[in-house]
């Protein structure tokens, strides 16, 4: 092995005071949810919001006064750039970050903040790191790798012993993968503690490279991913052999369960999480017998989500529960029918949102009109008494969001 718990130890003594000890805290709420005895660590209260902050400022700290003098660059979707400017900066070390041009905004920008050189440049973090590593060649800069470093490696793990510290029953660690630095620590350091402790990698169905890689599979073109943090197409050359070793199952998660994961740690944590981050709730979710009755780490490894986007998977989640639903009434057009639509709706509890007239587009008469309404209702029942209410009185009702319980 290229780290060992003797590397995620000596690590944890340099990182004393440099980064935030995150809470590792029981999610009651949680458990109940899922069956299972679920334990958090927040690593999105770090101060660069994600456990990058960690390796970052091992490797950093190791480089010599020349090499810190002449600066170091590194590729990254965002975490990692943000980790390694923050340090640099308070370090005093002159950082360049490549990073590819539909990184999120709000990275891109808290990167830039911490005084960091930003370049877009590429599709993808491997077009990124072929640039970065010519800008390193070029200038004579240490190139800091965002997973395939065992310095890295060893700074991410010491997460783990943390968790263990706080939480030394668990039986089960669920951790993201991307390139693989973060699982590769926390397995070093968790099965160096405890060998019977299990580990267990989760990745976005749409990017599943490290587990097409265990099972054989040749590598398939990857799809977009709200997990934009772990969408890494080719896992490390160092920390894929510790992953062969030491973790016992890569479980994949879709799409729609990240974004419900995302606003579930929203609504019951009340706190705020990317899509990686939420991939191991994703994960329990998904595989609910898998880990049910077990007491289940899940590492909330970043909080860096571009807040648009956290309003659209709101929006849609509320949509998906059917607390948000989309009324599509047909209606005699004369005047009155919309005032007693609308005045349905108030009866019946619902809230509108939103109301528009469609007149050129409907399937309808001339003499007849559809309206839009989107509205508010308590959970799927509450829509169905809504649409009840409004047939009961004659009107045309169709429910374009697929409010369940007969309100189709």
């Amino acid at each position: 092995m290229v780290v060992s718990l003797a590397d995620v130890q000596a690590a944890a003594r340099q990182l004393q005071g440099q980064v935030v000890l995150t809470p590792c805290l029981p999610s009651q709420h949680l458990s109940e949810l899922f069956g299972c005895q679920i334990t958090l660590k927040f690593e999105n209260f770090q101060r660069c919001s994600s456990f990058k902050d960690r390796g970052a400022y091992v490797k950093l700290v190791s480089l010599t006064e020349e090499e810190g003098r002449r600066g170091v660059i590194a590729m990254s979707a965002g975490n990692h750039a943000q980790g390694v400017a923050c340090h640099a900066a308070r370090l005093g070390i002159p950082a360049t970050i490549v990073m590819p041009r539909l990184t999120p905004f709000v990275k891109v920008e808290q990167t830039a903040q911490f005084g960091a050189k930003v370049v877009l440049e590429g599709d993808s973090v491997e077009d990124a790191s072929v640039f970065a590593r010519q800008i390193a060649a070029e200038r004579d800069l240490t190139f800091v790798h965002p997973y395939d470093d065992p310095l890295i490696i060893a700074g991410q793990g010491t997460l783990a012993l943390e968790m263990l510290a706080a939480a030394p029953d668990l039986d089960v660690l669920v951790v993201p993968i991307g390139g693989g630095g973060l699982i590769a620590g926390v397995a070093t350091a968790a099965k160096g503690i405890n060998p019977d402790i299990e580990i267990v990698g989760v990745q976005a169905a749409a990017c599943p490279s490290a587990y097409r890689k265990r099972a054989g599979l040749p590598s398939a073109p990857s799809r977009p991913t709200i997990a934009e943090g772990i969408a890494v197409k080719v896992p490390g050359e160092l920390t894929f052999p510790i992953i062969e070793a030491l973790v016992g199952d890569i479980l994949l998660v879709e799409e729609e369960t990240l974004e419900q994961a995302i606003l579930t740690l929203l609504e019951v944590e009340k706190t705020v999480v990317e899509g990686a981050g939420a991939a191991g709730l994703a994960a329990v979710a998904s595989y609910r017998e898998r880990f049910a009755g077990r007491r289940v780490g899940l590492v909330l490894c970043g909080g860096n989500i571009d807040l648009r986007l956290l309003s659209v998977v709101v929006q849609r989640g509320l949509a998906r529960s059917k607390r948000l639903v989309w009324l599509r009434v047909g209606m005699a057009d004369a005047p009155g029918n919309l005032a007693r639509a609308a005045a349905l709706i108030g009866e019946a509890g619902g809230n509108i949102v939103e109301v528009d007239h469609q007149r050129l587009f409907s399937p309808l008469s001339v003499k007849s009109s559809e309206v839009n309404f989107i509205i508010e209702t308590r959970n799927a029942a509450h829509a169905t008494e809504v649409v009840t209410a409004l047939r009961a009185a004659g009107f045309d009702v169709r429910t374009m969001s697929g409010a369940s319980g007969g309100a189709g």
